[in-house]
Formats: structure tokens, sequence, C-alpha cells
């Protein structure tokens, strides 16, 4: 069985020979820099690309864009008042941030396509607001916003959507990639409750991937927990993907609870990606057992069928490859004991 057939069965729940193994990580040294202002950033993505590729011989690839986070929208970064966001436009389907990335998902897919199943990285409408504020109390500054005015927050999301959405379809329906990774979170503010979580920022989640699955592709959902944001899981039960990925460490849910949680979808995950975690600093013999761990609790949920071992996120740009190795080669052995 191929990598291509082995990835795409497990992502259906059918019978597969080992557990697919997928972890990633940012190949710039900045990922927030902007490639418009740096055009090098472009070549340091697509070499990162190859070289992890030969170094890991992954099971599947997500195509990282290091460089694309910042949607070219400076009204995001500048607003001060929720009322300023009613001028914001969409870019359009031609807009050099979108054709760009095309190209990259070609030029990725391109080279490795024939071989596994490619995810491009999306981010969320919402995700893309906190770029544009820098970290800066960016959920704060969300949040402030939605409760003097959610239906102003609500429409401009949604207008970046639009250009986010016409992202999705292009990367797959032209620059091959099988399917999106798609990255969206909670605005993590106590004020902020599930209601107006689910009208302010899911319309503009459930836009993209919508226009995703239009295109045909086979599409995974990332709860992002980076630098430790934690989420409500269950505020994406209803969202229309194929495969979940969420923060199982972090956000002590396993992988067979989450599995049912969503209603029996395949799953990724299971390992801690910060510098503290087994993954990155544990002995092969301690990465063996959380790995054994990982796929025995599975087992006794009934959730080892539509499995594939990762992280709750990206992993630290530094980690030896041959971890990863050690997981997949792992995973192999205990999938038959």
């Amino acid at each position: 069985m191929n990598k291509r057939d082995l990835v795409w069965r497990a992502f259906h729940n059918e019978s597969v020979e080992r557990i697919p193994v997928g972890f990633w990580f940012h190949f710039a040294k900045d990922e927030l820099e902007d490639v418009f202002k740096n055009p090098g950033l472009r070549e340091i993505n697509i070499q990162g690309h190859k070289k992890f590729y030969e170094a890991f011989d992954p099971d599947f690839l997500k195509i990282m864009t290091d460089g694309y986070f910042c949607y070219p929208n400076e009204i995001f970064a500048s607003a001060k008042d929720v009322s300023e966001l009613k001028k914001i436009k969409p870019i359009g389907s031609d807009h050099p941030w979108i054709r760009e990335q095309v190209k990259l998902a070609q030029a990725v897919t391109g080279a490795y396509g024939k071989n596994v199943l490619t995810f491009y990285n999306i981010f969320a409408p919402a995700t893309i607001f906190k770029f544009a504020r820098q970290g800066k109390n960016a959920d704060s500054m969300l949040a402030d916003f939605m409760l003097r005015d959610k239906a102003v927050v609500t429409r401009a999301l949604n207008v970046v959507a639009e250009d986010t959405a016409a992202l999705a379809k292009a990367v797959v329906s032209e620059g091959g990639a099988d399917g999106i990774y798609y990255s969206t979170q909670d605005v993590s503010d106590s004020r902020i409750s599930t209601e107006l979580q689910k009208e302010c920022i899911a319309p503009s989640d459930f836009a993209v991937l919508d226009s995703a699955n239009s295109a045909k592709g086979l599409n995974i959902l990332h709860i992002c927990s980076y630098a430790g944001h934690h989420n409500k899981i269950s505020h994406y039960t209803d969202y229309p993907v194929q495969i979940i990925n969420w923060a199982a460490h972090l956000e002590k849910v396993s992988l067979g609870s989450g599995k049912k949680l969503f209603g029996g979808k395949p799953v990724i995950g299971g390992f801690d990606n910060t510098p503290a975690g087994v993954l990155y600093k544990g002995s092969k013999a301690e990465i063996e057992a959380e790995t054994d761990r990982l796929i025995n609790e599975a087992k006794n949920q009934g959730a080892v069928k539509g499995l594939a071992l990762g992280a709750d996120c990206t992993l630290p740009r530094d980690i030896n490859v041959e971890r990863l190795k050690w997981v997949r080669d792992r995973a192999a052995i205990k999938q038959h004991e």
C-alpha cells in the first residue's frame, strides 16, 4: 500500500496496514514575516518542504504558508474602534496574496503530490485578525469589538472569508492540493459566550470550509492550541470537515473521546507539541512508550480505525526528525501486536 492509499484509507475510516503519522513545523525564522516585504521567504519555504520531505519521508504533507500569514488589509491591523471594520472590502481572487499561494501549492504538490496526500494550510478569518494585531491583546480586542457591535464584526469576518474561501478552493482545484488544513480557534476571552462565538465567528469558518468542500477537497479541521491557547472542542462538532485535529494533550480530550465527540470522523494527534513534551525532549524509549499508550488508549475506545498520530499543533523548528521516525516505526509495530 503506497502512502497516498494508506492515508486516504485511514482518512475514510478504512482498515490500513499501519497507523499513519503526520507532523510539521515552520521553516522560516518568523512565519509572521510578510513575503511581499521579504520575497526570499518563498524560496526558504519551498526548500524547507524539500529538506523535510527528504529527511522524514512523511506519510502526508501539510503545506506550510510561512510568509503568507499577513492578509493584505491594513484596517485589521490599525482599527481602534469597531466602526472602522465597516471599511473592509475583499481583495479579490486575482490578488497576488491568493495567486502566489496557488503557485506555492502547485510547487509543493508538483514535487511530492504523486507520493503523498498534501493539505494546504488556511487560517480562519478571526485568526487572521489576531495575526494583524501582532498578538498584542488580539483576543481581547476582538472580544471588545464583538461585544460593541457583533453585526459589524460578523460582516468584516465574512468579507475576509470571501477571500480565504477563494484561496481554499483555488489551492485544491488549481494548486493540486488534496485538501486544506483549516486552522481556527476560540476567542480567548471569558466575556465571549458559546452563542456569540457561533454567531460571529462560525459563519466565516463555514464559508471557507464550504468552498473547500465544493472543490472536492479532503479537508482537515485544526482547532489551534498554539502557545497554550485553550478551546472548547464542542464548539466545532458541526463543522463541515472530514478529519479533525485538536490539542488532545492540552485539552485532556483523548483521541478516542474526540472521535466519538465528532461522530466517528477520522482524527489526528495525541502528542504534546511543546519543548516540554516527550516528543521533543524524551528518550527513544519514552517516545515509544507514549506511542504505545496513545494506540492502546485508542484501541480501548474503539478508535483505532481512522487514526493518525500527530501533535497538538506545530512542532518546534529545531526538533530532531529522527524522533518523528521513532513514532512511525513504533506505531507500525504496535499496530500488529
